[in-house]
This record gives C-alpha cells, sequence and structure tokens, in this order.
C-alpha cells in the first residue's frame, strides 16, 4: 500500500511540477498555486477512501479481492491499454447501407493528390458528400472555395466562418454580415464551426468577460438572421464535454488525453451556463436552423438534451466525436436517435482514414459488443433500423442543404 502511495505522489508530483496549468486548466498560462484539496490528494490512501471505493467499484464494495502492491503500481494512466479477453462478434461493415453525407469534415486535405485520396476513399465506404467546416472568411475562404471546386465540386459543401475581427468596433455589426453575404456568393451554403467553449466566438482568453462575443450577444443578431434568409446552416460548437469542468485528479472521466481541453477553474461560464446561451440564440432566431455539433455536448445527459430538441425546433445536432457517449449508452442512444432521426445528421471530425468511416458503419449498423473505443471506453453496436439509418446518414442534411 506504502508503494500505492508513492506512486501517486509522484504522478501528482510530475503534473504540478512539469506543468501547472495542465492540472487546473491547461488553455491559459497561468500562475495559480494549487488548492489545498490538491495538495491533500498527494498523501491520499485511496484505497481505504469510501467515496473513492464507491465510484471505482459502485455498490459491489471493491474489487472482490484483497489489493496488494506490484509492478501494475508504476503505470501511469495514460499508457494503461488493458487487452480484453472478451470473445464476441467483429463485424466489418465496409460500406454504410446507404449513401452518407458526412456533415462534421474538416480542410483533410492540401494537395491534388491527397484530394483525390480522400475522393477514393469516400468511394470506397459510401461517402457521397462531404461538408468541409473550413471556419474561414476573406481570401483564405476564396482559395479554399476554388481548389475544393476544381476537380471535384460534387463531392464537397463549403462552409465559410465569421469575421471575427475587431468586434468591439461600431462597424462590426454591419461587416459580419456584409462577408457572410459575400461568402455566400462565393459559393458558401452553411457557416461553421462557430466555436464557443467558454472564452466566446473569438477565442480571446486576454478579453474581460464582458466584452466577449458569445452566440446570444446582439452583435450577432443581424448575422443569425441572415443565416435564416439564406438558409445556411450554423455548425454551432458551444461547450465541451463536461468532463473539462472538473479536476484533473483521479475521478476525471476522460483519460489524460483530454486533458488539454480542461477549463477548470478558468474564467469563463460553466456548462449549463454556456447551453444557457446557445438556448437564448435558438430563441432569438428560431428562423435559422443551428447544427449543435457533437450531440450539443450533452451526449451524456440525452433526457436534457431531448428536452431541449422538443423546446427549440430549430435545433439539430450532429453526431461527430461523440461515438464514445453513443456507444457507451446503446440503448438510450438509438432511442433518441429514432426519435429525432429527422433532426440528427451523421458527422465524423475525425480526419478521413477509411477504417474510421468503417467503425462508424460498425456502431450504428452492428449489434457487436465490447468493441474497442476511444477515450478507453467500450461501446456497444446501435443495430440502428433502416429508417433511422437513411434519415441520419443523409435525408436530414440533405434537407437543411437544400440539396
Amino acid at each position: 500500500m506504502e508503494k500505492r502511495r508513492d506512486s501517486i505522489k509522484k504522478i501528482f508530483a510530475g503534473l504540478i511540477g512539469s506543468s501547472l496549468a495542465g492540472l487546473i486548466g491547461c488553455e491559459v498560462k497561468s500562475t495559480k498555486q494549487p488548492l489545498q484539496a490538491d495538495v491533500e490528494q498527494l498523501h491520499m490512501d485511496w484505497q481505504a477512501d469510501p467515496e473513492w471505493r464507491k465510484i471505482k467499484y459502485g455498490d459491489w464494495g471493491g474489487p472482490g479481492v484483497s489489493a496488494k502492491t506490484g509492478p501494475m503500481d508504476e503505470i501511469l494512466v495514460k499508457d494503461y491499454a488493458p487487452r480484453s479477453s472478451v470473445i464476441t462478434n467483429e463485424t466489418l461493415v465496409s460500406r454504410a447501407s446507404y449513401p452518407v453525407i458526412d456533415s462534421h469534415a474538416h480542410i483533410e486535405s492540401r494537395t491534388p493528390e491527397q484530394l483525390k485520396e480522400w475522393v477514393d476513399t469516400m468511394d470506397e465506404v459510401g461517402i457521397e458528400k462531404s461538408v468541409i467546416l473550413t471556419g474561414a472568411v476573406g481570401d483564405e475562404f476564396d482559395k479554399l472555395a476554388a481548389y475544393f471546386s476544381s476537380t471535384y465540386s460534387d463531392r464537397f459543401i463549403l462552409c465559410c466562418g465569421m469575421d471575427k475581427t475587431g468586434i468591439d468596433q461600431p462597424d462590426y455589426p454591419q461587416r459580419v454580415v456584409t462577408e457572410l453575404e459575400r461568402c455566400y456568393h462565393i459559393g458558401a451554403r452553411g457557416v461553421g464551426e462557430i466555436s464557443d467553449k467558454g472564452f466566446g466566438i473569438t477565442g480571446d482568453n486576454e478579453l474581460p468577460p464582458e466584452k466577449r462575443l458569445h452566440p446570444d450577444d446582439e452583435r450577432l443578431d443581424g448575422f443569425w438572421k441572415l443565416c435564416g434568409a439564406l438558409k445556411m446552416p450554423v455548425s454551432l460548437h458551444v461547450a465541451d464535454h463536461p468532463s473539462c469542468w472538473t479536476p484533473l485528479d483521479v475521478y476525471q472521466e476522460r483519460s489524460p488525453d483530454y486533458q488539454h481541453f480542461n477549463k477548470f477553474q478558468e474564467n469563463v461560464p460553466s456548462h449549463g451556463q454556456l447551453i444557457e446561451k446557445r438556448n437564448r440564440t435558438l430563441m432569438k432566431h428560431s428562423n435559422t436552423i443551428f447544427v449543435a455539433c457533437h450531440l450539443g455536448n450533452q451526449g451524456h445527459d440525452l433526457q436534457s438534451l431531448s428536452g431541449d430538441m422538443d423546446k427549440y425546433p430549430n435545433l439539430y445536432v450532429d453526431t461527430s466525436a461523440r461515438d464514445y457517449e453513443l456507444g457507451r449508452t446503446p440503448r438510450a442512444a438509438a432511442k433518441f436517435l429514432k426519435k429525432y432521426q429527422d433532426r440528427v445528421v451523421f458527422g465524423t471530425d475525425q480526419g478521413r482514414r477509411k477504417s474510421m468511416y468503417q467503425m462508424h458503419w460498425r456502431l450504428l449498423e452492428s449489434a457487436d459488443e465490447y468493441i474497442v473505443g476511444r477515450v478507453g471506453w467500450r461501446y456497444y453496436g446501435l443495430e440502428l433500423p433502416d429508417s433511422t439509418l437513411e434519415a441520419i446518414y443523409r435525408n436530414t442534411a440533405s434537407d437543411i442543404f437544400n440539396l
């Protein structure tokens, strides 16, 4: 037990010594001192702590054996990759059952050769079109529009970004609208990815809270209104996974791979407050379609997300980068996707590897169990009905992008 405690001490000492920002909020360089609670953790006997045992083992009471020290005490969480002994079905779904529109992709190619490779992969796995969330405006968007339309204009849908310069200037509300309209005439058919993870849409952590540009800011009213008038759906990323607002300690839900997204102790609104800002935007601009990226960052609480879907008819969601939420609660996720299939679009946000696409087909189409997933969690196949697959793969996206 003493060896176990020494190992924990080394881990926390390393985190504090090498990157204090990594422990209490990594997006901003900070000079904050660790909380007293953090210091106390260095000396905790976790095996004897009742709360720790309940969180780790539930009401079973413990692991069922007497814990003893050994070589595994030196293994870091970030290196732990247990090899499962479970033998179960492994279904290869090489091509999606229906044509797919990937509604959340980024700029995954920069040369004609890379673009051809991407399109070849799309052909092989069943991707009809990819929606490119460029986030770009001005000359950058113009160049991307020319690049993606040069050879494969029928395979990509481009979304522009938002002018984020001079947001405190009196002409900003008109300027941001003017650039949107210009991008539309160049070829933009949507807007995104527009992100607010706490510091506002500009992401400037130097701005004081009262000057940040959040989605519900009146400076953007004309912008969102024009998006609706031009029938340009907005891919809006608000907040992040709720674990980002919890300490980077032994109770942190996601693995260390995700610790650089952490917002704990940062001067930003809470997860819930950011969702409220999104909802106020939905209410003010009911004629504009907002596609909340990543299951709206509410995939951990589908009941709450369902309530928002029911309240705001212009709220849509994409499935991008939340395979781990769908796969760990397959029954609830399948019911949610079936109920809201006309307002859910498929998205990846994970590059362009063939195996990545095919793992999505396996997750959504098969009944496989205990699938190796990201974040260190195991997934369970949703085995969605054909009508739901066809809707989220293509039909809903086709409707909102006016194809």
